[in-house]
């Protein structure tokens, strides 16, 4: 079965490209519900296809000068460490305890989907500005304790790099967009690497699914990176945010859960394939005549 992750990482990786987004998320929820994966292997292969992958946007938003690389250094103090002993917790689940793994990927699930959704209508905390942003005691106290809390989660279930990061940024530090989504993905990319490695050591990862999945993955985003069509960023937010919720819903077996996942992701296929078929047919503006 190699085809069937090359597609998947294609899926992903078009879908990153063309929303800025981070997809990650989807792709536990994937391996575990459709392929099958154990929930720590899948959690393991995620992540440390997550760090190759995101590694290629670290590096242009570093070059691109989005990066606030000492914010992200203090968030790194705190998640690297707590990375790897959400690694070395989900690695002492043996396989009588998948169950519970299941049930803690997919309450983050749950919350990553409810953070997509505050991400989406919460505009700012703090205001942004162009100025320099000078990190102060408080600041890296702040830092190193968001990264610390989430960087636990993101090594025991892989979810919250491109979620729960971002949303707290926007909440409480100055930062302009572009700074904080820069920020986020350089920050992401360090962490991942961390936890991946952490989880390779430990057996947690299937190399082969990983290599076939960033066959996909990569060419995908870089492909689709140069395209000229944007989905719009608040239906697609909460077309994922609904997916992941109802796949942590799944996880943690609620009844029917199965039927209105189905449900609802083809629902939202629906809708972004029918938003695709109307732009591509939208009459494109004609330049107005400069006055001679």
């Amino acid at each position: 079965m190699t085809w069937q992750f090359t597609l998947t990482g294609l899926l992903i990786g078009v879908l990153v490209g063309l929303t800025g987004m981070g997809g990650g998320s989807l792709m536990t929820p994937i391996l575990i519900l459709l392929f099958g994966f154990n929930a720590k292997v899948a959690v393991g292969t995620d992540i440390l296809h997550g760090a190759i992958f995101k590694s290629f946007g670290a590096a242009r938003c570093r070059q691109l000068g989005t990066v606030h690389a000492r914010l992200a250094l203090w968030m790194f103090l705190g998640s690297g460490p707590m990375s790897l002993a959400g690694v070395m917790v989900a690695s002492s689940l043996g396989d009588g305890a998948q169950k519970t793994e299941s049930y803690a990927v997919g309450a983050a699930l749950v919350l990553g989907g409810l953070g997509l959704v505050a991400k989406t209508f919460i505009k700012r905390g703090v205001q942004p500005s162009d100025a320099a942003f000078l990190l102060e005691r408080r600041d890296k106290v702040l830092a190193t304790t968001i990264g610390a809390v989430f960087g636990f989660i993101v090594g025991l279930t892989s979810v919250g790099s491109g979620t729960f990061f971002g949303l707290v940024m926007v909440m409480i530090f100055p930062l302009t967009i572009p700074k904080i989504v820069g920020t986020d993905i350089f920050h992401a990319a360090a962490l991942l690497w961390v936890a991946g490695l952490g989880h390779l050591v430990r057996g947690n990862v299937d190399l082969h699914a990983m290599a076939w999945l960033l066959v996909g993955s990569v060419p995908g985003i870089l492909f689709a990176s140069k395209l000229p069509l944007r989905i719009p960023d608040r239906p697609l937010r909460l077309g994922l945010a609904a997916v992941l919720g109802l796949s942590g819903l799944k996880l943690v077996h609620v009844p029917e859960a199965t039927y209105v996942l189905g449900i609802g992701v083809v629902l939202i296929l629906v809708a972004l394939g029918w938003w695709a078929f109307v732009a591509t047919r939208a009459p494109r503006a004609t330049p107005a005549r400069a006055l001679e």
